[in-house]
């Protein structure tokens, strides 16, 4: 699994890519989180499962990135291990993490939320499989 930011007007882009479409969305979760902060900061303490389902693998990146962000302020976590399956329109998710600590993980912005700009959830040339989609900052 690979992750990385990209920059994207007054926005971030998130990318993740990997052997396999769950390895990619997980590496577009880490780098969600490290529009945050540095997501080895982050002890993997707590685990909380996520699902969501969308008729697309471009929606279902979406709404999987937009259900951390919620898991994220509602809880008050910050996450850095993601254990993601993905079959026929749905994804089950475990993700690992603490609560805040601004002192330790010195946040350095707030992810509002996921959107349908720069979107691509496909499998490359390679065989990698690419998701990466802009989050709003």
């Amino acid at each position: 699994m690979h992750w990385e930011t990209f920059e994207h007007e007054a926005d971030v882009g998130v990318r993740g890519t990997g052997g396999t479409l769950a390895e990619a969305f997980a590496g577009a979760a880490t780098a969600l989180i490290s529009v945050i902060c540095d997501p080895r900061a982050v002890q993997p303490r707590e685990a909380v499962d996520i699902a969501c389902a969308a008729p697309e693998l471009d929606l279902l990146l979406v709404d999987w990135l937009n259900a951390l962000v919620f898991a994220m302020a509602t809880r008050h976590m910050l996450f850095s291990r993601f254990e993601v399956t993905v079959a026929e329109g749905r994804l089950a998710a475990r993700a690992w993490g603490e609560a805040v600590d601004a002192e330790r993980h010195q946040p350095a912005a707030e992810v509002k939320g996921v959107s349908f700009c720069e979107l691509r959830v496909a499998r490359q040339a390679d065989g990698a499989w690419l998701a990466q989609c802009v989050v709003d900052v």
